[in-house]
């Protein structure tokens, strides 16, 4: 079994360092061969991790010829702020490098088992590799594998076939014991345990077995929101065509939206550069509009927009899960 661990700028060292010590453990207790190395998308060389800029060494590039395991920690920094130096704009950093195209083409060979600590399955949600699939990750980072398209699933180990993820940062040691379990056996992840002297915690999760019933509680509140309804006597005029401007961690983004009424309910289109999408329940609460959206660039996500209206000028924020909010400016042109 080879098992290969991908260090990118900004990476947390735990979910790094706790599986790589299970898995050489393993090597120690099993009669079949086990490797495990550090490595990078761009090859050997010191990777300077999130956690007081302290660097590791990245022994060899990322092998896609070798099969076996591939797994991919999350970030270290702040998480309230959007600044350089917070988790979502280190993961969305990462998408921008070679290990983007790797991941793609890991994903389609079938002799290559991915898996993912903490944030790590946000990297492979932001290049839209998770859409319909059952993925964790941090509990912050839960609403974002939703506005990828993933099916986001509370439990500590969660088995998608070829793809394991695990949840928060301790997560590590559960993610590598259970990849110990399904591809070495439960005897030499039980002597693993009791050499570290950790019990594994959580559940563990399998797309497999019996789908349970939906229960009605579980219907939130905007998946049962009734579109708006203007009234005849309401004044806030919000419709026409709107030339605005996102300002996300990742550069500007500019939007040509399209707000009128139909029978009475709001409808609207969005349009960057050739793409145009539908706004999904435009609906009115207070004296902000609010809907959501999907779109393919920079990534693929569902936003949520909330924005107010003061004469020409429109002013809001855009949201898509545990990525830092952007402000959104904009004018009426008709």
């Amino acid at each position: 079994m080879h098992i290969q661990i991908v260090l990118f700028d900004g990476f947390d060292l735990l979910d790094a360092i706790a599986p790589y010590e299970v898995f050489t453990a393993a090597a120690m207790y099993s009669n079949e061969e086990v490797t495990v190395k550090l490595v990078s998308a761009e090859g050997k060389r010191l990777v300077t991790s999130g956690v007081n800029h302290l660097q590791i060494q990245a022994s060899e590039k990322l092998d896609l010829s070798r099969k076996g395991i591939i797994l991919i920690p999350g970030a270290s920094g702040s998480v309230h702020d959007n600044g350089s130096y917070s988790v979502p704009v280190k993961l969305q950093q990462a998408t921008e490098t070679e290990l983007s195209h790797l991941l793609k083409e890991a994903m389609m060979k079938p002799d290559i088992l991915l898996a993912t600590v903490c944030g790590g399955s946000c990297i492979l949600a932001m290049d839209g590799l998770l859409e319909g699939r059952h993925a964790v990750t941090h509990h912050m980072g839960m609403d974002l594998l939703s506005a990828t398209g993933a099916i986001p699933v509370n439990a500590r180990v969660v088995d998608d076939g070829n793809l394991i993820t695990g949840g928060g940062v301790t997560s590590g040691l559960d993610v590598a014991l259970y990849l110990v379990e399904r591809e070495l056996g439960p005897q030499i992840a039980h002597a693993i345990e009791q050499l570290f002297e950790h019990e594994r915690r959580g559940t563990i999760w399998k797309a497999e077995g019996n789908v349970p019933k939906e229960s009605k509680h579980e219907n939130t509140v905007e998946a049962t929101r009734q579109p708006s309804t203007i009234q005849s006597n309401e004044i806030w005029d919000f419709q026409g065509k709107w030339d605005t401007i996102i300002s996300t961690p990742i550069g500007k983004l500019s939007v040509l939206i399209d707000l009128s009424t139909n029978d009475g309910q709001i409808v609207g289109t969005a349009k960057q550069g050739e793409e145009i999408v539908s706004l999904d329940n435009p609906f009115l609460e207070g004296n902000q509009l609010k809907w959501s959206m999907k779109v393919t660039k920079p990534m693929r996500l569902t936003l949520k927009f909330s924005v107010s209206i003061d004469g020409n000028q429109m002013i809001g924020e855009v949201k898509a899960g545990m990525l830092p909010s952007s402000k959104l400016i904009g004018h009426r042109l008709t």
